[in-house]
């Protein structure tokens, strides 16, 4: 999820890899397996590239949030289910 939109807004912007990861003190490397959900984004790097981008950084929070929870409910059988608890929770709290 994450990965693909920072891809998306990183082309759009017409900026390179190399563009990005010279911004937030990186190698190339970090950013193309990023970009490909091979390695998640830190949320230092997260709040540092929401500008670069154009974009919320809450836009791109949710997202690497998702990501986190896919990560691991993904693997667990009752993976949704789980999450489907977690949400009635936040739900109660967040009101």
């Amino acid at each position: 999820m994450l990965g693909e939109k920072l891809k998306e807004l990183r082309e759009s912007k017409g900026l390179l890899q190399r563009q990005i990861a010279a911004e937030l003190e990186v190698d190339t490397a970090y950013i193309s397996k990023i970009e490909s959900n091979e390695k998640p984004l830190s949320r230092i790097h997260l709040k540092k590239m929401a500008p670069l981008l154009g974009i919320e950084e809450e836009e791109l929070l949710i997202l690497w949030l998702a990501d986190k929870l896919f990560d691991m409910a993904k693997e667990e059988v009752v993976g949704l289910k789980a999450l489907e608890e977690a949400k009635k929770e936040l739900g109660k709290i967040l009101k």
